[in-house]
């Protein structure tokens, strides 16, 4: 089983897309296993392969972080499922995994959300999209010093608030504040159920 990320910039043309394209492919690139796993198409839309799906929540959180650290958004559909056929192109790769991530990727915009996933479990989709949309409750709300911060934590799991203040260029009360605003311990709550929600349905 793996994991495809499909996703448009949300209001793109708002800000230069100099301030954020070098960036995003950077970070995809950081996510991805090789150069074949990601695609930025049509100016503002993108996919990703996270091969390994435990780790598909944590990407597209790190994604919407970085974004909104330029004042943007993506919305991200996430396939979970089989790619049977392997492209140089991952938009032209195909299996059950792009089939899911592409259509709710679709059904994003007419829901009115901006994060969901799609896999062949009715029944697993349905309790993580409720968690997903409750987790969006605050997600959406970010401003830019929260989503840093969520940036920087997560990419550096083993930092401590001093070393994340240094970063910032603040004190590690400011980092204790941040990380209440962005509701941080709740994302590495839902981080660990998603990995172990995960594990049910691939064994």
């Amino acid at each position: 089983m793996t994991s495809i990320l499909t996703g448009d910039i949300i209001n793109s043309r708002s800000v230069d897309s100099a301030l954020w394209i070098i960036g995003l492919k950077a970070l995809l690139n950081q996510l991805a296993m090789n150069s074949e796993q990601w695609e930025i198409y049509r100016g503002d839309e993108f996919q990703l392969e996270i091969q390994n799906p435990e780790d598909a929540f944590i990407c597209a959180i790190l994604i919407k972080a970085y974004l909104k650290t330029v004042k943007l958004d993506a919305r991200i559909g996430i396939g979970l499922g089989e790619k049977n056929h392997t492209s140089k192109k991952i938009s032209q790769s195909n299996g059950s995994a792009f089939v899911n991530s592409g259509a709710i990727f679709d059904s994003l915009k007419r829901e009115k959300t901006s994060l969901a996933l799609q896999s062949n479990n009715f029944d697993f989709d349905s309790n993580l999209n409720l968690k997903l949309k409750l987790a969006l409750t605050f997600i959406d709300s970010w401003l830019i010093q929260a989503a840093e911060l969520v940036l920087i934590a997560i990419q550096n799991p083993e930092f401590s608030q001093e070393e994340i203040g240094k970063k910032l260029g603040i004190n590690q009360a400011a980092v204790s504040r941040r990380k209440k605003r962005a509701h941080f311990d709740l994302i590495l709550e839902l981080d660990a159920y998603f990995r172990n929600q995960i594990k049910t349905i691939s064994r």
